[in-house]
């Protein structure tokens, strides 16, 4: 009779853990549109000033994630879950202060928040959901959580880009070639208030979400009651988590690797903007990356570990990165585009293997490694802002050039980890 039982818990865990991945997956890929929408509606001047919209929502991972460890200690992991949501719906009601006043600052400020409640809810969901369940096919959950996140990613460009930047292309020219203050003013606030409905419909979504997870029977796990697993666990006992070597080099892969992800599938319409592309094709460049993700999740889900295993996984997935770097250096216009996006389909497997292969044998550790691995997440603020760096004017690097340089080694470190670095040793 209790096996049964088990199951059920398992099989509903997995249910509500993908609703809370399809939930953060909508709410984090927003941001490919609102760089551009945020860069005419506040008038930024630069890419450099666009890409703080990414800087602001990913560094919250860098601050929060060691709290976030602190609070699920305390918590534990539903109540935790139930937390992020309701920190995330806070920063998402704040846009709308920020979009009447057309406040950059405000915008960032919400997008800080948000990233503060997917910190905690993150370092909650991405150990639970590879514990939950046997540790060889914890890569195959990931990837089944990684459809449901990346079929949200497919869907808000295209719902938010259809909303708030609707005729965008002709409406930036009359906003460019007005020369009265006033007609220019009101152009301006028109837009902006396009946000509003979404983000106040967004905010009452998190909320519910929020009420339904504390109300739900999801099973908690306690990971303080493991033992770390690895072989030399029996010669010396661990006092810190930083001896472990496989997870001080997954840190820095995982840093890299949302870098690349967010290049790909945020900074792939600012690319195309830069080389002549109008806004109403750019908005939705985002689109094709995340679909491009969703395939390489489904191939993960079939694939792994029945005919190749995590870090055969991600081996071939940091060779794919490579390649499609090279070809979107060495190509030009619509087919750059179309290398940029299937770095989607190289990108998809790389998180559902460092994740598990980095927390493995970690046993009591094991939040407090989750949360220096969100904490990674930060390379999201920061490849992409030395992506729009590299080529200002100041440093004059072309922008195919920039974006190679951006790429390449984050795949060659990822390459490495796949090969050696995740080995315990």
């Amino acid at each position: 009779m209790q096996q049964p039982a088990t199951r059920i818990n398992y099989t509903n865990a997995v249910i509500i853990i993908g609703i809370l991945f399809f939930t953060f997956g909508f709410v984090t890929w927003v941001n490919n549109t609102l760089i551009l929408f945020l860069k005419i509606i506040c008038e930024l001047k630069s890419d450099v000033q666009a890409f703080f919209v990414t800087f602001a929502f990913y560094m919250a991972y860098f601050f929060l994630a060691l709290p976030s460890a602190k609070i699920l200690q305390k918590t534990g992991f539903k109540n935790g879950m139930a937390l992020g949501l309701t920190v995330m719906a806070v920063g998402s009601l704040l846009f709308v202060p920020a979009a009447y006043d057309r406040s950059f600052g405000l915008f960032l400020t919400g997008l800080f928040i948000q990233g503060m409640g997917l910190a905690l809810l993150q370092t909650a969901v991405n150990p639970y959901i590879s514990i939950v369940g046997p540790q060889e096919s914890a890569a195959q959950r990931i990837s089944i959580m990684g459809i449901c996140n990346k079929g949200a990613g497919m869907l808000a460009p295209l719902i938010l880009g259809a909303i708030i930047l609707k005729d965008a292309t002709a409406l930036e020219t009359r906003i460019i070639a007005t020369q009265d203050a006033v007609v220019k003013e009101q152009l301006l606030t028109e837009l902006a208030n396009r946000i509003v409905t979404p983000y106040v419909v967004i905010t009452v979504i998190l909320i519910l979400l929020a009420f339904f997870i504390r109300k739900s029977k999801l099973p908690e796990i306690d990971t303080n009651r493991e033992e770390p697993s690895d072989p030399t666990a029996v010669v010396r006992s661990r006092t810190s988590v930083f001896q472990y070597r496989h997870l001080v080099l997954g840190i820095l892969c995982l840093f890299l690797y949302v870098g690349a992800e967010v290049m790909a599938g945020d900074a792939i319409g600012i690319y195309g903007k830069t080389i002549g592309m109008p806004l109403d094709e750019t908005k939705y460049f985002g689109t094709f990356t995340l679909g491009a993700m969703l395939v390489g999740y489904i191939v993960g889900v079939f694939t792994i570990p029945k005919y190749m295993s995590q870090q055969t996984a991600l081996k071939y997935s940091a060779i794919l990165g490579i390649a499609l770097s090279i070809c979107a250096y060495f190509s030009g216009g619509y087919a750059a585009i179309v290398f940029i996006a299937l770095m989607g389909l190289a990108n998809a497997l790389m998180w559902p293997a460092i994740f598990p292969l980095a927390i493995s044998g970690l046993g009591k550790f094991t939040k407090t490694a989750s949360a220096l691995l969100i904490m990674g997440i930060a390379g999201g603020a920061l490849i992409p802002l030395l992506y729009a760096s590299l080529k200002e004017p100041s440093i004059g690097l072309n922008n195919e050039l920039a974006f190679f340089l951006c790429m390449i080694p984050c795949y060659l470190y990822i390459f490495y980890y796949a090969v050696s670095g995740y080995k315990p040793k």
